[in-house]
């Protein structure tokens, strides 16, 4: 499989997995600092869908164009 339409199939999955499910990610960021003392905290963020659609339409553009080269 051409290294384009591999990729492309990658992004539809993935965009495809953000919009259905809806993905996120865990940050984690100091505080406080006081000597030896560090107070930290851990937040969830949330993949907006926009992102998802964006890697849709990529991966579907990608895979247009690996099948053109192709033939």
């Amino acid at each position: 499989m051409r290294p384009l339409i591999l990729a492309g199939i990658v992004l539809l999955g993935l965009g495809v997995f953000v919009l259905v499910r809806g993905a996120s990610f865990t940050s984690r960021r100091n505080v406080l600092q006081v000597g030896d003392l560090k107070v930290s905290a851990t937040e969830r963020q949330s993949i907006p869908p926009w992102v998802g659609g964006v890697a849709l339409v990529g991966g579907l553009v990608l895979i247009i164009s690996g099948v053109r080269k192709r033939a």
